[in-house]
């Protein structure tokens, strides 16, 4: 049994992504926490050059302030994100594959990075550091509050499972929920979308794979070699 833990609609999707690549039966979806949205104040559309997103949840929830800024140039952390500010009206200009941080740097150094942006975020979330002669406006736009882990789920996970690893919270709540219900680290492997996901989950665990890339599908090949028994620590 391999679980993925990330909220939804996202365990729904990689649940999805994991049929398709034939582990339906590996898999199973149990959330640790639930996105919900947290209010705020949206600035007007002219007192910022582009939108920064580092989650397709900072556009799920921030409501209906969001149509004040279709056609708004975006940056965004990665396809996944780009591909749902595009849905909202959003012109993205720029893609990362690295982190917001590194694709804020790269731009800047390009000369291409708009000199005042807005980042609509999480309650948790990853602080930035802005490239000279650049600006970041910060807004919370929804929050992660946790959820439980079965006690039955917890029992079968304890015999050998496995855990999919979608963010550094994600792992964090994992930690907790094995510590509540006395879950042996040292019968659970992981397998994390990047190396600051792995470490945020701590150490004893049975075995820790890290993604080569941070993608869905490079997640999905790792819990593929977990169901295999195989000990790379990177795919």
């Amino acid at each position: 049994m391999i679980l993925v833990i990330r909220p939804e609609p996202g365990c729904a999707a990689t649940l999805a992504a994991g049929r398709h690549a034939g582990l339906a039966l590996e898999l199973e979806g149990c959330p640790l926490s639930e996105i919900r949205p947290l209010a705020w104040e949206p600035p007007p559309a002219e007192s910022f050059d582009a939108l920064l997103l580092g989650s397709a949840n900072a556009l799920r929830h921030a409501g209906p302030a969001l149509a004040n800024y279709q056609g708004k140039p975006s940056l965004a952390v990665g396809a996944t994100t780009a591909e749902a500010a595009r849905e909202f009206g959003l012109a993205i200009i720029a893609t990362g594959s690295g982190g917001l941080q590194v694709l804020l740097d790269a731009l800047a150094a390009s000369g291409r990075l708009p000199p005042r942006l807005l980042r609509i975020t999480g309650a948790e979330h990853v602080a930035l550091q802005p490239p000279p002669g650049s600006s970041i406006e910060t807004q919370i736009a929804y929050e992660s509050a946790p959820l439980l882990l079965p006690p039955a789920l917890a029992a079968r996970l304890a015999q050998g499972g496995g855990v999919l690893l979608h963010s550094a919270a994600a792992a964090r709540r994992l930690a907790a929920e094995c510590r509540r219900l006395a879950v042996p680290r040292a019968q659970v492997a992981l397998a994390a979308l990047g190396p600051r996901i792995a470490a945020a989950a701590g150490e004893g665990w049975r075995r820790v794979l890290v993604a080569a890339e941070p993608s869905e599908a490079a997640l999905l090949a790792l819990a593929a070699h977990l169901c295999h028994g195989r000990d790379e620590a990177n795919v």
